[in-house]
């Protein structure tokens, strides 16, 4: 890769109680060709040792466990070397990040030697604040170019972050102003299958749509084309310019989960900020594995429902008032379905939202 490319970047992943899914995620994070790059892992305060059983694997305790995919297994085996070193800190009850100690690293604290950063949330405030942690730490640091937010429950191909990284070079000079680069992402349990290379939103109804989801990858969204027909950025994979940080913020806490993103997106675009999509960036994603969120609605988990209900009504009154009223009748479809579905509690549970909002 050309050096000119590699500015620092911080990969920011954050673990809720799934460390099998962190570890298989950053045994393909730390195969990326790419060079100039640390690791900020944030654990949302897990209540099962997740903290622990991730040291035990950056001290080679713990080998990395896999679903099974065959075809994405070479993403993250062999396993890298360890020990890994790491530095841990931990949040106070104040929000400070606190350093703790390190693991395999000489000196007091070190961190910049680290490849991984450990920070333990005093709280699970949800995903924008947990990944304001990670953000927050770069921030004091102030030695980056650029912050990459990548879920937990993805893998990554070894050139991943090298394309974003170019891609991210190339829209400098061409000063297009992209603040949040996309991936393309596909299935984890299937590859060949496209996700999303973007989101399209229906401000009338509150409702949004993967762009490109089921459909076999045959390179129909490889150009730039499809960041015209793009909203926002898939949440699961998010490039981002420092500048388009100090100039926008951090992600906007009053969500928990979903529309944190579009959110965000929308807020820089008041700032003059564009989006950009890197077709060849690949990320591979299970899909809801935190907290329940599925493609099919019948399998989606009651949590999921109750944020992307809640967050909708919040969003719209934020961004698009006017249109709150077609939002708020578009819940009697969305009722109508879950009553379909004999999914009764959610009708209470919606009527609940409604009611409060």
């Amino acid at each position: 890769m050309n050096k000119e490319y590699e500015k620092k970047v911080y990969i920011v992943v954050l673990n809720y109680n799934t460390w099998q899914d962190t570890i298989e995620c950053l045994e393909s994070v730390y195969k990326s060709r790419y060079n100039n790059y640390q690791v900020i892992l944030v654990d949302n305060n897990s209540n099962n040792d997740s903290v622990k059983f991730l040291k035990m694997w950056a001290e080679g305790g713990l080998d990395v466990i896999t679903e099974g995919n065959n075809t994405l297994k070479r993403n993250s085996f062999p396993p890298v070397k360890k020990p890994l070193g790491y530095c841990f800190y931990k949040e106070d009850y104040k929000g400070n990040i606190i350093y703790e100690y390190n693991e395999g690293i000489r000196g007091s604290d070190n961190a910049e030697k680290c490849p991984l950063i450990i920070i333990q949330a005093n709280k699970n405030r949800g995903f924008s604040a947990g990944n304001n942690i990670g953000i927050k730490y770069a921030l004091l640091n102030n030695d980056f170019e650029y912050i990459w937010l990548l879920n937990n429950d993805t893998v990554i191909d070894n050139d991943s972050l090298d394309k974003l990284a170019e891609k991210a070079s190339r829209y400098d000079k061409q000063k297009a102003k992209a603040g949040i680069i996309g991936s393309k992402v596909l299935f984890y349990n299937n590859p060949r299958i496209i996700q999303g290379v973007g989101v399209k939103y229906n401000k009338w109804i509150g409702t949004s749509k993967h762009i490109g989801i089921f459909e076999e990858d045959k390179g129909q969204y490889n150009n730039e084309k499809s960041i015209f027909i793009t909203d926002y950025i898939m949440g699961s994979s998010m490039f981002i310019s420092k500048k388009f940080i100090d100039d926008t913020g951090l992600l906007c806490e009053d969500y928990f989960l979903y529309f944190e993103e579009l959110d965000w997106i929308l807020r820089g675009k008041q700032k003059g900020w564009n989006i950009g999509y890197c077709w060849e960036s690949n990320v591979y994603h299970k899909e809801g594995a935190t907290m329940g969120s599925n493609a099919d609605g019948k399998l989606r988990s009651e949590q999921a429902d109750y944020y992307t209900f809640k967050n909708r009504i919040v969003f719209t009154k934020k961004f698009f008032p006017k249109y709150i009223w077609t939002v708020y009748a578009g819940f009697f479809i969305v009722a109508l379905n879950r009553l379909k579905r004999k999914q009764f509690n959610r009708i209470k549970m919606i009527w609940s939202i409604l009611t409060s909002s």
